[in-house]
């Protein structure tokens, strides 16, 4: 029968899913330079594809900007054919709820105001829908059984232009763990995006389903999005490291995770914003529970990651750290952006960073946590909202009127849920995840 070949403009919005347009590949010339149309309230599709109150009304037009770096073109059967993009007014000024330019912006400011990149990558959990397979944590044969999935996934990722690192089934019942190498600035967010609609492109490929929700049920494992993050001078030489210095942060990273972690309460709301993304940020989930530096803590908001390097120049090259309080309900451009700009913020305050803690924070009272300046993070996603939308320092570092855009949407979610059963709203974000 005939056909056409279509390629497909997307941008990964507030609910964490990428949406757009496609169009004749034929077109693409054209497109990639004048866009594609787009309409403002389509910001305000929630997760559950309800339409939270929106500022934007039926009025207004946009234009989705293809940006030509993000192109990807892989087999897997059907062909999957997409491009991320850039939301723009039709007269080509960024649109203030544009999350990937919030990213760009972000990260110019970083180098502008102190010489320094961000390098990240993303990692990722997720469940293979079907039969438990208790007893399968980390086993061959737990991962013979996703194999052809891992293999597929990997592949794809290898076409798409990324450097896949590693695969390995995790410890959740039917759970895996899928890895990249680290990227520059705004491509390691746009390598987030690509890696879930790859996985999800490569699970159907393979007759099977995935799902990249927070969290599966209230008794089940936590899937995270762990964010390994240094800091390089713009010639590329590492600036996180001293060995001389507190934890051996440099005094400019040390005072980055110092300013994640002073802000972390007040941004959860966008690193970990579902309603269940909460049951995750639990003690002894393996997650993050509180505002502290933990030095190879997997239950800290900030770890400092292990190095195998033995001399100086190979520690410094390897040494990073980890922000644990995020997972795939999370855009990945804007999860970058606030994390770029909470240590921006402590870099330009001078912050030092807190020592790591060595015990079971859940154990302490109250008053021990205030006495060493660690706080408990929201324990719902709407007391993470009310944090966000009173911290005017959070809502300097983005765009005026997005974060009441965000807060709407958000609560737009809420009210969705609402009188729904605690197994029906698990059910609800593992298949819009």
């Amino acid at each position: 029968m005939p056909s056409e070949k279509l390629i497909f403009a997307g941008v990964g919005d507030i609910s964490g899913q990428v949406r757009g347009k496609g169009f004749p590949v034929a077109e693409r010339a054209a497109r990639f330079r004048d866009g594609v149309g787009w309409t403002p309230t389509n910001v305000q599709i929630t997760c559950f594809d309800t339409i939270a109150p929106s500022p934007y009304g039926a009025l207004g037009d946009l234009i989705l900007r293809p940006a030509p770096e993000t192109e990807v073109e892989v087999d897997l059967g059907a062909g999957v054919h997409f491009v991320l993009s850039n939301v723009e007014h039709p007269d080509g000024r960024p649109w203030e709820c544009c999350l990937r330019t919030m990213a760009s912006l972000a990260v110019a400011d970083l180098e502008a105001r102190t010489g320094l990149t961000v390098r990240s990558a993303f990692e990722h959990e997720f469940t293979l829908k079907g039969d438990a397979d208790a007893g399968r944590s980390y086993s061959l044969r737990g991962f013979q059984s996703g194999k052809l999935l891992g293999e597929t996934l990997m592949g794809a990722l290898r076409q798409a232009g990324l450097s896949p690192d590693s695969f390995l089934r995790e410890y959740g019942e039917r759970q895996y763990e899928v890895t990249v190498d680290p990227a520059e600035g705004v491509a390691a967010a746009d390598q987030a995006i690509i890696l879930r609609e790859l996985a999800h492109a490569a699970a159907a490929a393979c007759g099977e389903a995935i799902s990249f929700t927070p969290i599966v049920s209230p008794e089940g494992v936590g899937h995270g999005v762990h964010v390994h993050m240094s800091l390089q001078q713009t010639d590329g030489a590492p600036a996180t490291y001293d060995a001389a210095g507190p934890s051996q942060f440099s005094a400019p990273a040390g005072a980055f995770v110092a300013g994640v972690l002073k802000y972390v309460g007040a941004f959860a709301a966008i690193t970990a914003p579902s309603a269940i993304s909460y049951t995750r940020l639990t003690p002894h989930r393996w997650s993050a529970a509180f505002n502290n530096l933990g030095y190879r803590d997997r239950e800290a908001a900030v770890r400092i990651c292990p190095v195998t390097g033995r001399d100086e120049v190979a520690k410094a090259r390897q040494f990073h750290f980890e922000f644990r309080a995020a997972d795939a309900a999370a855009n990945p451009h804007l999860l970058l952006a606030v994390l770029i700009r909470a240590g921006l913020q402590g870099i330009e305050e001078g912050l030092k960073p807190p020592v790591p803690t060595e015990e079971d924070l859940s154990l302490l009272s109250p008053e021990e946590l205030a006495n060493r300046g660690l706080l408990r993070l929201p324990a719902t996603l709407e007391e993470a909202l009310e944090k966000l939308e009173a911290d005017k320092a959070v809502r300097s570092w983005l765009p005026p009127g997005f974060v009441d855009v965000y807060l709407a949407h958000k609560r737009g979610e809420i009210a969705y849920l609402g009188g729904k059963p605690e197994d029906e709203i698990f059910t609800a974000y593992a298949k819009a995840y």
